[in-house]
């Protein structure tokens, strides 16, 4: 029995025929393509290229209050790697960074009790979680303010009930740091778990059954099933932590405030950028912090790419 061919696609044919043995082919839209991304592109060049290439412009001048931009070529560069403000402040902001490192695993904790079969109000505690994330960081500084008060903090009084003399939180420059720390985990929680959570919806439920048929513990299942499968959220969780962390403002300027005696040993890359900027107005100097956090963060982001193609699996 003679099997019939398939009928050949015309604009198949048509396609091989314009490419006549290699041929590059013009594109059949035309610039239509182009026109529809065109605002986008322009956006992008106004509000994001242009004010980097200024900015790195401005790092390379003496810029005050008055008066125009004055070029000295790396002579702030010179001053802030001298200083040892840069590497106080880049020490703070890494060390902050890691602290929200930290609220990943715990993140992977409460993400997977949140989807058990069966929870009840999973939905309703999801919310609670997510809610410190979506509210303003100048309110969760004034309300942790509050709590971390060594005077009335609520957090003092209830270590007083067990003996514990009372902490100078936000007096004390590494007590800070770490009081910061756990304010950063503690409001970034909910957006990790909504992300995890997500994640775990996505693996069979058919490779835990057959972990527990092995014997396999509710531990054993986490490192072995669970960690692995959610590598894709892990490290997507991981570079947005980074960038959060090394952009930290809010918390510091808030909880630990202009008066404190310990500002300039606890203050971040953003908080110096700040200082040097809008208080001292050195608009150069302030330029060349911000171009200087915006290498760092690139080298860090690259090197987590650089890890994700040998610890992570998107397979």
């Amino acid at each position: 029995m003679t099997q019939l061919a398939a009928p050949r696609s015309p604009s198949s044919a048509s396609t091989r025929g314009r490419r006549g043995g290699g041929r590059r082919v013009a594109n059949p839209d035309g610039p239509w393509p182009w026109l529809f991304v065109l605002p986008t592109l322009i956006g992008l060049a106004v509000f994001y290229f242009w004010p980097v290439i200024q900015t790195a412009y401005y790092s390379l001048t003496s810029w005050g209050v008055f008066g125009d931009a004055e070029f000295v070529g790396f002579e702030n560069w010179i001053d802030l790697l001298q200083s040892g403000t840069v590497p106080r402040a880049l020490i703070n902001t890494l060390l902050y960074t890691a602290m929200l490192m930290l609220g990943l695993p715990i993140s992977i904790y409460i993400a997977s009790l949140l989807n058990r079969p069966g929870l009840r109000f999973a939905a309703f505690y999801r919310v609670l979680y997510f809610a410190p994330f979506v509210s303003m960081p100048a309110a969760i500084a004034l309300v942790w303010g509050m709590i971390f008060n060594s005077q009335y903090g609520i957090l003092n009084q209830f270590l007083g009930v067990f003996g514990i003399p009372a902490v100078y939180w936000t007096s004390t420059e590494w007590v800070a740091l770490i009081a910061i720390g756990m304010v950063g985990i503690w409001s970034s929680l909910g957006f990790n778990i909504i992300i995890l959570g997500a994640g775990l919806r996505s693996i069979p439920s058919d490779l835990y059954e057959a972990a527990r048929l092995d014997g396999a513990s509710n531990w054993r299942q986490l490192i072995s099933i669970t960690v692995p499968l959610l590598s894709p959220s892990i490290f997507f969780l991981t570079v947005l932590s980074v960038i959060h962390g090394m952009e930290l403002f809010d918390l510091i300027f808030i909880m630990i405030g202009e008066s404190n005696p310990i500002k300039g040993d606890t203050q971040s890359m953003v908080s110096l950028f700040y200082r040097e900027a809008f208080i001292s107005n050195d608009k150069g100097t302030g330029a060349a912090i911000a171009i200087l956090l915006m290498l760092i963060i690139g080298v860090l982001t690259a090197i987590q790419f650089w890890v994700q193609r040998r610890w992570f699996s998107f397979d």
